[in-house]
């Protein structure tokens, strides 16, 4: 395959100054791809929405798939969806076939192994639900916890029922046990024991900030209303009570942008850009990144980098936009702080200078 490299320029907000990016093409053909995660920093291993789960050497373009024995349903937005490889284990999250084209937004947990990974259901969002919208579905491993977000599957007030998992940041152990200290147990008895907020759409990005150890997440709003914020302990974001800035596709009010009693977001897109995936940057390659949080977008195409201190947002550059298409994933090579990005129309893309 031939290297495709593209030269962008971008131009800080502070700063009268230009720096050259190149964006490589490092492996092209997947099939509408939707996540990836370092092996180490040259192994990956990728997943395909239709069940397919793969390893990609980065150096010699070497592509394997891995069998294994999840019951995928393939379905609008649902498929085989987020993956998180840590310490030989491997975490995937999936629209599980709940039968009668009924599915759930559920993880699993397996070891590594190249040929074939036997995996065992560790969360099952309940109760299934004939949908093909809003999995949420990204993991993030903190203090020996899996956070993950489900979405609530186009079922807009499910978001506030505590009793049902849709609408939600799930936490639980990494063996799928429950933790002692959730909300259920602090005061939110009529929660669900695995619900640590509430009140979320579709956020489809979650990541740990290794500079003040929060985890921050990125959600989709309907027509308007996109969102950056944190996943905060026992509180609720507030759909759909709360519309963000957004309307029914219809066109029709949903609610107020926000309102005291409500988790408020950092940053909200009005209209929006459907954000996806999101990281906060620490590394050597843009280091005068460092701190920052790097979100990408569907419909918009867009790379775009906030700075916030606080839970405070401060300024949005868009490093580039329309480029490489629609952005499903972004990761960090830790070793180096090069950017690895996913892209709907099947490219695996490295950003380094």
């Amino acid at each position: 395959m031939k290297k495709l490299i593209f030269i962008l320029f971008f131009f800080g907000f502070s700063n009268l100054y230009a720096s050259e990016i190149k964006l490589e093409k490092i492996f092209d053909g997947l099939k509408k791809p939707w996540s990836f995660s370092f092996i180490d920093q040259q192994n990956v291993m990728i997943t395909e929405k239709s069940g397919k789960l793969f390893t990609l050497s980065l150096t010699d373009k070497k592509i394997l798939e891995i069998k294994h024995n999840l019951s995928v349903l393939e379905d609008g937005q649902g498929g085989l969806l987020d993956v998180l490889y840590d310490k030989e284990q491997v975490y995937i999250s999936y629209s599980e076939n709940r039968g009668n084209r009924s599915s759930s937004t559920s993880v699993a947990k397996g070891k590594f192994n190249q040929k074939n990974i036997e995996f065992k259901n560790i969360f099952r969002a309940e109760p299934p639900i004939d949908s093909g919208y809003h999995f949420g579905s990204r993991l993030v491993i903190k203090n020996n916890h899996l956070y993950i977000t489900a979405g609530e599957r186009g079922q807009g007030m499910i978001a506030q029922d505590t009793s049902k998992h849709p609408g939600s940041i799930i936490r639980i152990n990494l063996d799928g046990s429950i933790p002692k200290d959730n909300p259920k147990f602090k005061g939110k008895k009529d929660w669900l024991p695995e619900i640590f907020q509430i009140g979320v759409r579709n956020p489809q990005g979650l990541a740990l900030s290794p500079f003040d150890n929060k985890i921050y997440m990125t959600n989709h709003g309907a027509k308007g209303g996109d969102w950056f914020g944190t996943a905060n302990f026992g509180e609720n974001y507030g759909w759909k009570i709360l519309g963000w800035g957004g309307t029914n596709y219809s066109g029709t009010k949903i609610g107020p942008k926000w309102k005291p009693g409500f988790t408020k977001a950092i940053k909200y897109w009005v209209p929006s850009i459907a954000v996806s995936a999101m990281t906060i940057y620490k590394g050597e390659t843009f280091k005068e990144w460092n701190g920052d949080a790097l979100i990408t977008s569907l419909k918009d195409q867009s790379l775009r980098k906030l700075e916030f201190n606080n839970n405070k947002f401060i300024r949005e550059e868009i490093i580039f936009k329309g480029k490489i298409g629609r952005i499903r994933d972004i990761k960090i090579e830790k070793r180096t702080g090069d950017l690895f990005m996913i892209s709907d129309n099947g490219i695996l893309w490295r950003m380094y200078k």
